[in-house]
């Protein structure tokens, strides 16, 4: 992969990424239920950084996309599930069972074998 479809994918892996963790942490820290939960959860600023990094994301995306066939994008993009996992398990403790751990590296060896082909 050349270095313009790199770094549109990178932006793109990077920003989903964080778009999700920020979106699970708007939503983590919400208290009340119902509309209340609602209403802590747009009053957080998590939410908002959530949604200007899936605009940013969108962006990188459709750059992607024009830079690589649509096959091949999509099999790199499921790299982010990898990240948001990690993410999901450095800043919110969530479960890494032996099962999770063996999905991740499946699907890390398949974007790794679908990269360099």
């Amino acid at each position: 992969m050349s270095l313009n479809p790199f770094l549109a994918w990178l932006a793109v892996l990077v920003f989903d990424t964080c778009g999700q963790l920020a979106f699970k942490s708007a939503a983590h820290h919400a208290e009340g239920d119902g509309l209340a939960h609602w209403r802590a959860m747009a009053a957080r600023p998590w939410l908002w950084l959530g949604i200007v990094a899936f605009v940013v994301e969108f962006i990188a995306w459709l750059a992607f996309l024009s830079l690589v066939p649509l096959a091949e994008a999509v099999l790199l993009a499921t790299l982010n599930m990898v990240t948001v996992m990690l993410g999901g398990r450095l800043l919110f403790d969530e479960k890494l069972t032996p099962r999770r751990m063996a999905g991740v590296l499946l699907i890390a060896s398949g974007v790794i074998l679908v990269g360099l082909g």
